[in-house]
């Protein structure tokens, strides 16, 4: 289990059997090694004491601690998150090396594109699981997800589950905090997927640069004997792979690339599309999408399936939850709900929306800002809402800790003069949605965003069922 890393010094050399990993000292039992990270609100170090009364066999930290008991084997190196995930990595036999792993990483569209490229393989007769906002898969089996990208030992854990189920391939979403946590450290990944880079997670990462050179690291850290496919429609995307060992290839719906696309015909149940020469019919809606299935259809080829069998199985995949997905009333008004939780992904959305409604229909918009998370994108967020749309209601999404109406006034911040009359605020999200049905005519569209596959409301750490699409359908009399 060491052999992978940094170990500055070893103490003891009882070189116990290790029965379990684990990095939160209230979980030690006997036959355990602990791991004493440090995390963003606490430092594992300050645990150690409390981990070797629990009978933890050996400790990985970064400082030793000032009392050493003799029957434990301490290692000290100089990332114990980083060992962590090596160490779990060889403790589960290295799963990710047995199965053929593709990372997404980006803002936007990293749940789209890892759950269909799960369901493309699927679909072509191959078991595989996933590892996404959404939800965790092996094969058939769900489980569910606490984080966009798990832990490092879970992650390995679940992925020993997927290799004796007998899956061939694994489709992850890789977060900005996962690769700067070291929670993908030691994982063998066969290629990586960029969708694009916006405004988003500044609370963490501080700065944008910070935010882009975490998701590089990602494309830095791949081998040579894996592929990148990046988005070149982006700004960010020959910077992502700009210094990486991987095989490059791009995808575009406006510059030349590998993967190229154009949209024939566009409505709300669907899209013609030309996919490198060849045409099909796809249920998915939206420029944002069609990236997305380029990716995926990308991604596919360079897993080893013939392009045509590819494009068949695109044909046939449907809209994941909560990502553009409509409900028609039976009076003939279209709800689309979207987890467009960013500005860039709100503009996206909306933009798409714009492209395909006629004239007379009236585009009215639902959207709030979570809580503790990046404020600097509120105010961006009610512009990008007023721009695109005839009416904007702002109201509550995940308030969690903060006060939902101080949430909207710094939304409201970001309404130009003249847009004012066309905003209210609602801050009960149940009854803005509500409101919203009740000002659309027939052939308006609402737009609700901001949660999309959610079934909760965050108020004050406790958790509320709330689900958009079940008060929508609910509304329409479904």
């Amino acid at each position: 289990m060491l052999k992978n890393i940094d170990v500055v010094n070893r103490i003891g050399e009882n070189n116990p059997t290790i029965q379990d990993l684990v990095f939160d000292s209230r979980l030690v039992k006997p036959g355990v090694l602990f791991f004493a990270t440090k995390g963003v609100t606490t430092d594992g170090h300050k645990f150690i004491a409390n981990a070797v009364k629990s009978c933890a066999v050996a400790v990985v930290c970064e400082e030793l601690p000032s009392e050493i008991d003799s029957a434990i084997d301490y290692i000290q190196t100089t990332d114990a998150s980083k060992a962590m995930g090596f160490m779990a990595s060889a403790f589960y036999d290295y799963p990710s090396s047995q199965l053929t792993l593709v990372g997404v990483t980006g803002t936007n569209g990293k749940t789209t594109i890892a759950t269909l490229l799960y369901n493309l393989v699927r679909n072509l007769g191959y078991k595989a699981g996933l590892f996404s906002t959404v939800t965790n898969y092996i094969n058939d089996q769900h489980i569910d997800a606490t984080h966009t990208t798990p832990d490092a030992v879970a992650l390995n854990k679940i992925m020993a589950q997927m290799v004796e189920a007998g899956c061939d391939y694994c489709f992850m979403e890789v977060s900005s905090h996962s690769v700067v946590q070291h929670r993908i450290a030691g994982l063998n990944f066969k290629g990586g997927i960029f969708t694009n880079l916006t405004h988003d997670h500044l609370d963490y990462h501080k700065t944008f640069d910070a935010y882009l050179k975490a998701k590089k690291s990602f494309f830095d850290d791949l081998n040579p004997q894996s592929f990148a496919i990046t988005n070149v429609d982006d700004k960010n995307g020959l910077v992502m792979v700009q210094n990486s060992k991987a095989k490059t290839y791009t995808y575009s719906i406006r510059e030349l690339a590998n993967f190229k696309a154009r949209i024939i015909e566009s409505a709300f149940e669907g899209m013609h599309l030309e996919i490198n020469g060849k045409e099909l019919w796809t249920p998915f809606v939206g420029h944002f999408n069609v990236q997305n299935l380029l990716a995926v259809y990308g991604a596919g080829i360079l897993c080893g399936f013939n392009s045509d069998e590819v494009l068949v199985a695109i044909s046939q995949l449907v809209s994941v939850s909560g990502r553009f997905e409509t409900i028609r009333s039976n009076e003939g008004i279209t709800a689309v709900v979207d987890y467009a939780h960013t500005p860039d992904a709100l503009k996206n959305v909306i933009e798409t929306i714009n492209d395909i409604r006629q004239p007379g229909q009236q585009l009215i918009t639902v959207v709030g800002a979570g809580g503790d998370r990046d404020k600097t994108k509120r105010p961006i967020m009610a512009a990008e809402a007023v721009k695109g749309s005839n009416k904007v209601i702002l109201t509550s999404d995940n308030p969690r800790s903060e006060d939902p109406e101080e949430i909207i006034k710094e939304m409201m911040a970001g309404v130009p003069f003249s847009n004012k009359m066309s905003v209210v605020a609602i801050t009960n999200r149940r009854d803005a949605i509500r409101a919203a049905c009740m000002m659309a005519n027939v052939g308006d569209i609402i737009l609700v965003a901001g949660k999309g596959h959610e079934t909760y409301q965050e108020v004050k750490g406790v958790k509320h069922h709330f689900d958009d699409k079940e008060i929508i359908r609910e509304i329409f009399n479904f």
